[in-house]
């Protein structure tokens, strides 16, 4: 009887801790870990100079002093440097006809470059990537970007393949989302995530201001981020995921049409950005931190902000009239990796979560140094914060990016061990911050605002002072 009731009261408690064993086991391979990054940096001869950014404006016959005082107020106030790079076409003079090679042969001088020097660094064989996930938005080819990388490493028949367009400056965290939800279901992944966006085809050559101002923005770059679940390559990640939110407000008109891609009445393909585009990212952004907020920050904070918001909706004390009250991200999180949308996204974005300079310091920089890559340009200002020894063991970096549809998406991370690797800045990051993020644009081209439009010529032999 003692060996029945053993075994009648016994069996269900051992399965019971079976199923709790077998829970928590399942808890611990799905987390998502990134063990390495490598960002891409053109050859020097793919600078954009002053001189060179005048000689392919000069270029454009479509352009008359009005379109040339609008770049140069554009470009002067881009917070763009001269190191940025664009892409081989333009220096060849083909940015009017470039070819479908042009933008096939620039992903592939940055796959070949950026996911050879993260596999080699971390000595991990294309035969051992389980997931791969590429995000152009600007390029559709066949067979797909994927498949080239798929065919060049000989990756194995049975890896899992996503190759996602047209989401913009977002497709990161898209991405990286894609890779979560794999890593959910299956253990023992290693995923590699590969992102850019091709520029050659997508070089603006008509007159429309809100068109042309894309090619003041946006710049060669990419990035190869190696991923995993496994827990015996735990104690060699960098970052552990710990929350992802995602907003799109593409049901809003005006949100939709902030940020398209479309042709200008002389039929020229570019992308249109809209007057209303800072609202649109406003009113995204506002979302997404009304989401990610209640999972990120300490109660007392949440509940410090709850009782300011009532206190000024019923007009009590010295609330009354004063500031709206602020919820401060800097109590849940160390770091603001922000994506590099323009010197107007830092500004907008700092002043809504009222960041400080130093906050804004690793956007600011890669702005200037490497422009707005796109959904790449993330991980530029992580690897700028790494190159200046901010990223310490237990610190929180809060990922945020925009992009057309109209997007916000944002991602909480840990850094697992101190991180002081250069990576892409290595070359340079003595040199940042400069004494000054002024251009000299304005200094090369301020005559312009002395010419008069009825006899304003530029002479096919100019030469930039």
């Amino acid at each position: 009887m003692d060996l029945i009731s053993i075994l009648f009261y016994g069996l269900p408690l051992f399965y019971l801790l079976y199923l709790i064993w077998k829970i928590i086991d399942r808890k611990r391979h799905q987390n998502c870990y990134i063990l390495d990054y490598e960002c891409h940096k053109p050859t020097d001869d793919r600078m954009l100079s002053t001189k060179f950014s005048g000689e392919v404006i000069r270029r454009n016959k479509h352009l008359g002093l009005h379109e040339y005082k609008f770049l140069l107020k554009a470009i002067v106030s881009s917070g763009i440097g001269e190191q940025t790079y664009a892409p081989q076409m333009v220096f060849d003079g083909r940015e009017a006809c470039p070819t479908y090679e042009d933008g096939i042969l620039e992903m592939e001088e940055f796959f070949h470059d950026s996911i050879d020097k993260v596999l080699k660094r971390n000595k991990i064989s294309p035969s051992e990537i389980d997931v791969l996930v590429v995000n152009i938005s600007m390029l559709a080819c066949m067979p797909s970007l994927a498949a080239r990388i798929i065919n060049y490493y000989k990756m194995r028949e049975d890896i899992k393949v996503y190759n996602i367009t047209g989401m913009g400056c977002s497709a990161s965290l898209i991405s990286i989302n894609a890779i979560q939800s794999v890593f959910k279901n299956e253990k023992n992944k290693v995923a590699l995530m590969v992102t850019s966006e091709s520029l050659s085809p997508n070089w603006y050559t008509g007159n429309d201001r809100s068109m042309i101002l894309a090619n003041c923005l946006f710049r060669s770059g990419g990035c190869a981020i190696l991923l995993t679940n496994k827990l015996s390559l735990k104690n060699k990640a960098m970052f552990k995921l710990k929350q992802l939110v995602r907003v799109h407000h593409g049901a809003k008109d005006e949100s939709y049409d902030s940020c398209v891609q479309r042709e200008d009445n002389q039929g020229n393909i570019g992308f249109h950005l809209d007057k209303t585009l800072p609202k649109a990212a406003t009113r995204a952004l506002v979302d997404n931190l009304k989401q990610i907020a209640p999972l990120i920050l300490p109660i007392r904070e949440l509940l410090r902000y709850a009782i300011a918001i009532f206190m000024k909706k019923m007009n009590w004390g010295s609330t009354k009239g004063g500031p709206k009250p602020m919820i401060n991200f800097k109590t849940g999180v160390d770091h603001i990796c922000l994506h590099t949308g323009g010197k107007a996204v830092i500004d907008g974005v700092g002043a809504n979560l009222n960041l400080s300079e130093y906050d804004l310091e690793p956007a600011r920089m890669t702005l200037h140094r490497f422009g707005n890559t796109s959904a790449s340009s993330l991980w530029y200002v992580l690897g700028y914060m790494e190159a200046k020894k901010r990223l310490k063991k237990g610190d929180k970096v809060l990922m945020l990016s925009f992009g057309a549809g109209f997007k916000c998406n944002s991602c909480l991370w840990e850094v697992l061990r101190d991180l002081d690797n250069g990576n892409v800045w290595k070359d340079c990051i003595d040199n940042y911050p400069p004494n000054t993020l002024v251009n000299p644009f304005l200094e090369k081209f301020g005559w312009l605002h002395d010419e008069d439009p009825d006899t304003f010529t530029v002479p096919d032999d100019y030469v930039i002072p």
